[in-house]
């Protein structure tokens, strides 16, 4: 695995899910966990901001009257009904601790259902700087980074996810995908060990 090929994509880093007061927040693990979950994110940020590797950041933004969710259900139907990810809102804006690094985040916007690639230029983004290895982290563990992660591995990348830096709704649906599920396309460690990797 080399820095210029490898992008490390973040998902959900947003206020509703993310911060104590998100609308969302109740929705995942324990607040140390999501915490740990933020902390282990950020730390690699800073490790990575001086290299090569491409950071990518996909935001979940719905309109003011979420026109985009016509029949909703699960999750989305949710996110409807607790008007969470709204456009303009407070709990829709990427959280401070990973805004802070400006442009050296690339945002990819588009993102309005469980898939980063889906309505987004995530993939031309990618083959335009050659790459191939694809690093995920963030939220939902179960939702978003298994079928980003899927999606990834479908279309000819090597996937890549770390533990230490998703968040899932429990800690059993954590550990059971990082330990059953994504190892069936996706290689599974902790940022450390990326980190070691790349160096």
């Amino acid at each position: 695995m080399s820095a210029e090929s490898t992008a490390v994509i973040f998902i959900g880093f947003q206020n509703d899910y993310f911060m104590p007061d998100g609308v969302l927040h109740y929705a995942l693990e324990s607040s140390d966990a999501v915490q740990s979950v933020l902390q282990n994110s950020i730390n690699l940020i800073e490790q990575l901001q001086n290299s090569s590797v491409l950071l990518i950041n996909t935001p979940i933004i719905f309109t003011e009257n979420y026109a985009e969710l016509t029949d909703p259900v699960g999750i989305l139907k949710t996110i409807k009904e607790v008007e969470a990810f709204k456009k303009g809102s407070v709990g829709a804006q990427t959280v401070s601790e990973l805004s802070q690094f400006g442009e050296r985040i690339i945002e990819v916007p588009g993102k309005r259902g469980l898939n980063a690639f889906s309505n987004t230029s995530l993939q031309d983004l990618l083959n335009q700087y050659s790459i191939s290895d694809v690093i995920l982290a963030g939220a939902v563990t179960s939702i978003c980074i298994d079928t980003t992660g899927r999606t990834a591995f479908d279309l000819g990348f090597h996937v890549s996810i770390l533990e230490d830096c998703t968040a899932g709704r429990s800690h059993f649906e954590q550990e059971y995908y990082c330990k059953e599920i994504f190892p069936l396309y996706a290689k599974v460690f902790k940022s450390r060990q990326l980190l070691a990797e790349l160096s």
